[in-house]
């Protein structure tokens, strides 16, 4: 059995936090605002997870007012899903994502990035795409002021 499950998440940038992307630490003078540490990436691999698996999503497994995740790794995060999806009998075939973001620019960061989530996925590099476009100006996305992302992931049993 094949199912595909679709994920989203959007965290505005401010000051004062660590940049957390991918799983990367990034320097840079903000990071992305959230109670764990903000890593919408991979909260949107999350829900694409939880999605095609039929588990609801990030927000209903870990709420906000859980302070047990209060600046928790999205990897452990990422983890515990996996473990839920494996003990399921799930798989994943492959996971293809996009951020967007006027910076950090994605391309040099994406091998690093699929460095950290790979095993996680229990996936090759090749399985895991991860792609960064702008938003033109437009939007909190485009002025700078946020990064979005989208996740796809094609789960088996």
């Amino acid at each position: 059995m094949l199912k595909v499950g679709l994920g989203y998440d959007i965290h505005p940038l401010v000051a004062g936090r660590p940049l957390v992307l991918g799983g990367l630490a990034l320097p840079g003078p903000r990071g992305l605002s959230g109670h764990s540490d903000g890593d919408a990436l991979v909260h949107a691999i999350i829900d694409a997870l939880l999605g095609a698996a039929g588990e609801g999503d990030i927000g209903r497994l870990y709420p906000d007012t859980d302070s047990r995740t209060e600046g928790v790794s999205s990897l452990r995060l990422l983890g515990e899903v996996m473990g839920r999806l494996k003990a399921a009998g799930w798989s994943v075939v492959n996971v293809d994502a996009v951020v967007a973001a006027e910076e950090p620019k994605i391309a040099p960061l994406a091998g690093r990035m699929k460095e950290a989530l790979c095993p996680l996925l229990g996936v090759t590099e090749a399985a895991l795409g991860i792609k960064g476009k702008t938003n033109e100006g437009l939007g909190p996305v485009g002025e700078g002021r946020a990064v979005a992302c989208w996740a796809v992931a094609l789960i088996q049993k």
